[in-house]
């Protein structure tokens, strides 16, 4: 009986060894980016009168983040701790305004935001995709 304890018990630090080694979420590109360009596009829309956010692509693939987050391991306390966090969406926030800063774009300038939201939306991007003309 010690034996199988202490085999089930070195099975289960392998196991929990295993999940202790996943990237935080924000290191995962296939998980971070796509949230990051939604965020973008959204910020957009939120300074532009004459763009709006695809609400249902956003929705939809949101959802979908959280599946592909799943099937690489992360329980749902894990992606909920991600999508809440604080210092992640202060992360995210300093991303985008290096990304705006980078291409000219200032908030307070709603203009320099549509025509951003724009081109962004012509070139069909990975912002774009998140974005329709009003």
């Amino acid at each position: 009986m010690i034996r199988v304890t202490s085999v089930v018990v070195a099975a289960t630090l392998a196991l929990s060894g295993a999940t202790a080694a996943k990237p935080p979420l924000r290191e995962v590109k296939e998980i971070s980016d796509p949230l990051y360009w939604a965020l973008v596009a959204y910020e957009l829309s939120e300074h532009c009168d004459t763009i709006e956010p695809r609400k249902l692509k956003g929705v939809a693939d949101g959802w979908g983040l959280v599946r592909k987050a799943r099937k690489l391991g992360y329980t749902d306390e894990e992606i909920k701790a991600f999508i809440k966090s604080d210092e992640e969406k202060e992360r995210m926030r300093q991303r985008g305004d290096a990304f705006l800063q980078h291409k000219g774009v200032s908030l307070d300038d709603p203009e320099s935001v549509c025509a951003l939201g724009r081109a962004e939306i012509e070139r069909n991007s990975a912002i774009g995709v998140y974005l329709r003309a009003k």
